[in-house]
């Protein structure tokens, strides 16, 4: 009998979110074994619905990933509650995944898909409400605050840039300078042109009114009303895993600014690590869920192949014999 730390899988795929679920459906429709390892921290756990996916916009989140787990297990693909804190290179190829508790298991190839972080602005009461009212990307709630009064945090020199892209959805936007530098003339000019307000002042925390979000209180004991707030968080990859194989995460820039990091990968996935790829947010920060799907797919697709390949190799081995 084969001792459970040695169980074996063609690929283990690291991240249960859109990317890996993905990925692990379209190889165990290949006909691989594979062995999906989920920490049960989706980054979308405060969102209510789950949007831009073609038939399934609106669908809550954890409904997304229960149907894709069913998917994936209706095609015998497995999967295994826990954190992969490491993988270790195993002589002969493959890998061994570490995990947090419980013994390890060996992998011919890995899919990491373990996404990114928010780290967000230190301002009381943002936390507690990220996913609500308080906001980031546009597309993916700006229906959602379409015509209400949208308040923008200022943390970085795109703040700008950011409250003109959320004045598509509402006629009432206003840019909270916060600890930002004040827009030149030229910003300014925009700002005014498109009817957005700019406030000084440090925010001190946020108003709340039976469970929804009724303004912001700066510093020097003003309030600016407000119905949803729009930050930037810090886009952190959560590459912990891949450390342990030598492969960092880098710094991401957008315009000169540093927005976060990603662990940099080939259009299919491919990492400079040979067996290794990565899918979904950890290498391309502004994925959205259906992005990230996508994205599982073409990377299983890719170490498929890659597996197809190393199939024949040993099949033509095996044929010429020894010698």
């Amino acid at each position: 009998m084969v001792a459970q730390e040695e169980r074996r899988y063609d690929v283990v795929v690291v991240g249960g979110g859109a990317a890996g679920l993905s990925g692990a459906l379209a190889l165990v429709r290949a006909r691989r074994s594979v062995l999906v390892i989920d920490d049960g921290r989706p980054r979308n756990v405060m969102a209510d619905r789950t949007h831009n996916f073609l038939t399934r916009d609106g669908m809550p989140p954890e409904e997304l990933l229960a149907a894709g787990r069913a998917e994936v297990a209706g095609y015998g693909g497995e999967f295994l509650p826990g954190e992969a804190v490491a993988a270790e290179p195993q002589q002969g190829g493959g890998f061994r995944v570490l995990l947090a508790a419980g013994p390890p298991v060996a992998a011919r190839r890995l899919l990491v898909a373990t996404g990114l972080v928010d780290e967000l602005p230190e301002v009381p009461g943002v936390a507690e409400r990220w996913g609500r009212d308080v906001l980031h990307c546009p597309y993916c709630h700006g229906w959602e605050a379409r015509d209400r009064a949208i308040a923008v945090l200022a943390t970085g020199p795109l703040a700008c840039r950011q409250a003109l892209m959320w004045r598509q959805w509402s006629t009432d936007v206003t840019l909270l300078l916060h600890a930002s530098p004040e827009p030149d003339a030229e910003e300014y000019e925009r700002l005014a042109a498109r009817g957005i307000a700019v406030v000084p002042g440090r925010v001190a925390g946020l108003e709340v009114a039976d469970d929804a979000l009724a303004g912001v209180r700066l510093a020097d004991g003003r309030r600016v009303p407000c119905q949803a707030l729009v930050v930037e968080p810090r886009f952190t990859a959560r590459a912990g895993l891949l450390a342990s194989l030598g492969l960092a995460a880098e710094a991401e820039r957008s315009d000169g600014e540093m927005v976060g990091s990603s662990v940099q990968a080939a259009g299919s996935g491919a990492t400079d690590v040979p067996g290794v790829w990565v899918a979904g947010n950890i290498t391309s920060l502004s994925d959205q869920v259906i992005g990230a799907a996508a994205a599982g797919v073409q990377a299983a697709q890719a170490i498929n192949s890659d597996l197809v390949g190393e199939d024949t190799r040993l099949a033509v081995a095996a044929r010429r014999g020894p010698g």
